[in-house]
């Protein structure tokens, strides 16, 4: 059952998407052709021009995207130590990062990219309390939280722990549909359903909008 997911939503391509948010426990989704596009997406929204955002050390977003993350969402990226383990930086590395809002000629760092698993540490996880920790820093220094969970159902199985445990608190989430459920193409980018209304407006303009989507 399909119809034109650009001008009006394709059917199979919404229950799809209404069924990774559940299973992420997050309000809503957005199917994009690309965990790039949807990472890069998420970037768009949260970045404003000159702001920094922090990600573990060879994140995908860092050294994975060509760039995108300075040159379409015009964010400056700041790499964090694995100071908590394999692709893992620690809540203390987040907060020491972070810094603290000074005169507006300061940098400004608004956004923490996590990654999970993080792919160029060999697929390590960061754990339930890792995570919730990790938010915890981020948002108490006043910053958003993406995670780049294209391997997302790899840590929850890895764990034995559902889903939502490795997304609360965060702002965003993306999840491959490629990456351990053989689908040939397509993730999904999660959040509010703010965020992911104003998503499908970014994805248009990456040229990511589909028509009869839900034949792939």
């Amino acid at each position: 059952e399909v119809a034109d997911d650009v001008l009006e939503h394709d059917p199979t391509l919404a229950r799809l998407e209404a069924r990774v948010a559940e299973l992420l426990g997050l309000e809503a989704a957005l199917w994009t052709p690309t965990g790039c596009m949807a990472n890069l997406i998420a970037l768009m929204i949260h970045l404003k021009r000159g702001d920094r955002f922090l990600a573990p050390e060879q994140a995908h977003v860092l050294g994975s995207e060509l760039g995108t993350a300075a040159w379409i969402a015009e964010g400056m990226p700041h790499a964090l130590p694995w100071d908590g383990g394999p692709g893992r930086p620690s809540a203390e590395a987040v907060t020491r990062a972070a810094g603290r809002p000074g005169p507006y000629f300061n940098l400004r760092t608004t956004l923490l990219c996590l990654e999970n698993t993080h792919n160029f540490a060999g697929g390590a996880v960061i754990p339930v309390a890792e995570h919730r920790a990790l938010v915890g820093a981020a948002k108490a220094a006043g910053l958003r939280v993406h995670v780049d969970g294209a391997r997302l159902w790899h840590a929850a199985t890895a764990l034995g722990c559902g889903l939502p445990e490795l997304t609360a608190g965060a702002d965003t989430v993306q999840v491959c549909l490629s990456k351990g459920l053989g689908a040939p193409m397509g993730s999904l980018l999660c959040g509010s359903r703010e965020t992911v209304a104003e998503a499908r407006r970014c994805r248009k303009m990456l040229g990511g909008g589909v028509r009869q989507g839900g034949v792939v």
